[in-house]
């Protein structure tokens, strides 16, 4: 204030500055929270998918292995109902294999599973490159968010342009969160 009871008026220029930055700052923050929550969602959605995937895998190597083990103990047989029976049974097991390791009907077989798993990995990564550029972003604003309350106290105006500089560097980072993200790789 000067000496007339007047609030500078560079001061209200930076307490505008402060207020569009703490704006931009709650923004990023709540972009970066989403972008946290997709990519924990895609995570557990892969990892789901990877378990069932090796779940169809271990049921198909236990039907395989008892087919190919049957299939030695009918050539040995002499009965014809038996080996008609065994037969039946070999048949079914290589059935159930063949449809578990494919099945574009359900979307569950071995081949799909391990295409849906592969594509909520891509999520997950995309959601996190996401969320850092929204973090580095957000580091921006607050930062900027300093250094302008420093200018106010201090009347230096080299901090108030500098924080209008950090300020666009968050609107940057934001911007490549949106719609480039990982563009630029800092860690």
């Amino acid at each position: 204030m000067s000496g007339h009871g007047h609030i500078d008026p560079s001061n209200k220029k930076i307490a505008l500055l402060i207020a569009v930055l703490a704006l931009f700052l709650a923004l990023a923050e709540t972009a970066a929270k989403s972008s946290q929550t997709d990519a924990l969602n895609a995570n557990v959605e892969a990892s789901n998918l990877w378990a069932f995937f090796q779940a169809k895998t271990i049921r198909m190597t236990a039907v395989t292995t008892a087919a190919e083990d049957m299939t030695i103990t009918r050539d040995a047989m002499t009965d014809a109902a038996v080996k008609a029976a065994m037969t039946r049974q070999i048949d079914q097991w290589r059935a159930n294999a063949t449809r578990w390791n494919t099945e574009p009907e359900t979307n569950e077989g071995r081949r799909e599973l391990a295409a849906r798993a592969t594509a909520a990995e891509k999520k997950r990564d995309l959601a996190y490159k996401r969320y850092h550029d929204f973090e580095i972003s957000s580091a921006a604003f607050q930062i900027a968010i300093v250094l302008a309350s420093a200018a106010v106290i201090t009347s230096a105006m080299a901090l108030a342009w500098l924080a209008g500089g950090l300020g666009l560097i968050g609107i940057g980072f934001s911007a490549i969160g949106l719609l480039k993200p990982g563009l630029i790789h800092l860690f």
